[in-house]
C-alpha cells in the first residue's frame, strides 16, 4: 500500500485541516458553478483525510467521494458531512490510491491536496494514471505538492527521488515527503497533455524560511 501509516496517528491525535484552501475553491468555482445540475458532477479526491475539501465540495451541491487510508479520518470525514450536509451525494472508503477501486471514466475532476506527494517518484506515476483512468473525457484535476527548495528539503534522511523523511519544518514528523521541481511535475502529469503550472511560496519565523508549493491542473483528452 502507497499510504504512510505515519497519518493514522496524526488523524487520531489532532485536530487537522477543517476549512480547504482558497486556491481549491477557485478552482472549483471557475469549472462547476455554472453546472446546471451540481449533484450530476462527481468530484473525487485521493488522500481526502479528514474531508475539509469534501465538506466544502459537498455544502456547495456536489456528488463527493474521497478515498484515504487512514480508517480515522475517512471515519471523521463521514461524521462531519452526515452532521454538517444532511442529504449529501456520494461516498468515502478507506482504500489505497495506487489502485483508485472506481470505472474508468467515473469523475468530473480529481482533487489531490498534498497527498501524492508522500508517495515515491515511482508510486506517483502511477497514481497521476489512475487518476486519469477514472476522469471522464475532459475531466480536471488539481494537485498541490511540495516544490524543491520547501523548508524541510533536503533535510533529515533521503529516502529517494528529491524524497525525504524531514527533520525540519512543516512536513517534520509526517513521513515521506517529496520535493518536486517543476521539470518533476511536468513528468509526473505528461499523460495530462498541456498542464497549468502555479508556483505559490509563503514565508515564516520573520521570513526565515519559506514553504514552496506548486499548484497543477490539467483536463484528460
Amino acid at each position: 500500500m502507497a499510504w504512510d501509516q505515519t497519518w493514522e496517528n496524526i488523524f487520531k491525535t489532532r485536530e487537522w485541516g477543517k476549512y480547504p484552501s482558497e486556491d481549491l475553491i477557485r478552482f472549483i468555482a471557475r469549472n462547476f458553478y455554472g453546472a446546471p445540475n451540481r449533484r450530476a458532477i462527481k468530484i473525487l479526491e485521493v488522500g481526502c483525510g479528514v474531508g475539509a475539501n469534501l465538506w466544502y465540495v459537498a455544502r456547495e451541491g456536489f456528488s463527493v467521494f474521497g478515498i484515504d487510508g487512514s480508517a480515522t479520518a475517512i471515519d471523521k470525514a463521514r461524521a462531519r458531512l452526515n452532521n454538517e450536509v444532511p442529504g449529501w451525494a456520494g461516498e468515502l472508503g478507506v482504500g489505497d490510491i495506487v489502485s483508485i477501486p472506481y470505472e474508468s471514466c467515473t469523475f468530473d475532476a480529481v482533487i489531490d491536496s498534498e497527498a501524492i506527494y508522500a508517495n515515491s517518484y515511482e508510486n506517483s506515476v502511477m497514481i497521476y494514471n489512475e487518476i486519469h483512468r477514472v476522469l471522464k473525457q475532459n475531466g480536471i484535476i488539481f494537485s498541490r505538492a511540495f516544490a524543491t527548495g520547501c523548508w524541510g528539503d533536503g533535510t533529515g534522511q533521503c529516502v529517494g527521488n528529491n524524497t525525504w523523511i524531514a527533520n525540519e519544518g512543516p512536513l517534520k514528523d509526517k513521513g515521506m515527503s517529496r520535493f518536486s521541481t517543476k521539470e518533476d511535475m511536468e513528468e509526473l502529469m505528461k499523460i495530462f497533455g498541456e498542464l497549468e503550472i502555479e508556483r505559490l511560496e509563503r514565508t515564516y519565523n520573520n521570513q526565515n524560511e519559506k514553504v514552496i508549493e506548486w499548484i497543477v491542473t490539467g483536463m484528460k483528452h
